[in-house]
């Protein structure tokens, strides 16, 4: 079981957002259901918290649990201050700004869920895991934590237009852009997306994590069939062999069609194979021998080999350790 929260605060008197409800309303939709419809988490949405005593609440409910995961997402205000870093509620004063990222911390370290994931979208929430806010260069983090942030503990993070620079990425990230060739996207995987699209001049996101395995946050449709990859040790003998093609593998070398005619003629298993062959081709974990495509490779009777990409997926199928 999964459950996250989810909370979005643009209300603010002083100094109003224009996205924060915008993105956390759209993460929850990408959170709470798989590409393909079926359910991932159990979603609890908050768009109007007014004042620290409920937004605290609302932490300590998620992190009461014992689920398989439970995942925090804050859009908001941000601060950095002589206590530590806040993420900021309406109703903030003067010496009572907000939730410390400490106590945040404190909660999920205490909390008995096997993953517990916590995405900060406010000014200074690099500061989350550090005992220090202002330069500590140590973290604490328990075990089962990871932390994404929109920026460092001394950066604000911001918006275009109405939309958040951060949260814009991870959507993007969560509907397929960091994906794996099978479709799943780990934490992992959408930092290394985010980062990418950031350059050094811009804010810089933080990631840190102290687990041994990472679990997937939501599944895309996979870039390869499963049936395609669980048969990847089948067309290839060891992860270094080639797999001998002809032009039977080819479906459009039947009697009636020219001038690609030649023998050995298509034949239905061949097809087949080849079928599979050419999605791994397309996802970068084969390629043909001697010839740029994979076409000519069976109509002249060549070859291809796998990739050390496709070498890596090739051992995951053999070593039983592929997650499909």
């Amino acid at each position: 079981m999964k459950r996250a929260l989810l909370v979005g605060i643009d209300n603010y008197p002083y100094s109003p957002l224009y996205s924060s409800v915008k993105d956390a309303t759209n993460m929850a939709y990408l959170l709470e259901w798989h590409a393909n419809g079926t359910k991932n988490f159990d979603v609890k949405l908050e768009t109007e918290v007014f004042t620290k005593a409920v937004l605290r609440k609302l932490i300590v409910e998620l992190f009461s649990g014992d689920e398989e995961t439970v995942l925090f997402y804050f859009s908001g205000h941000g601060l950095l201050n002589v206590s530590g870093g806040h993420i900021v509620t309406p109703d903030r004063k003067d010496y009572d700004e907000g939730i410390l990222l400490d106590e945040i911390l404190r909660l999920a370290n205490n909390c008995k869920a096997r993953n517990k994931i916590i995405i900060l979208d406010s000014c200074h929430s690099g500061a989350l895991g550090f005992s220090d806010s202002f330069g500590a260069e140590k973290s604490y983090i328990g075990e089962g934590i990871t932390i994404m942030t929109a920026s460092r503990s001394h950066e604000p993070a911001l918006a275009k237009g109405y939309s958040s620079v951060f949260t814009s990425l991870l959507i993007e990230a969560l509907k397929g852009g960091a994906a794996d060739i099978t479709g799943q996207i780990t934490p992992g995987a959408i930092y290394a997306y985010i980062d990418q699209a950031l350059g050094p001049f811009d804010q810089r996101p933080v990631f840190k994590t102290n687990t041994t395995r990472f679990s997937p946050l939501r599944k895309v449709s996979p870039l390869v069939s499963p049936e395609a990859l669980n048969n990847i040790t089948e067309y290839f003998i060891t992860d270094e062999t080639e797999h001998n093609l002809d032009p039977s593998y080819e479906e459009t070398n039947i009697a009636d069609i020219k001038p690609f005619l030649r023998e050995p003629y298509a034949t239905p298993k061949k097809i087949a194979i080849f079928k599979h062959l050419q999605q791994m081709e397309r996802v970068g974990l084969l390629q043909p021998v001697d010839t740029p495509f994979l076409f000519f490779a069976a109509m002249d009777s060549k070859s291809c080999k796998l990739t050390p990409l496709g070498r890596h997926y090739w051992r995951l199928v053999k070593n039983k350790k592929l997650r499909l």
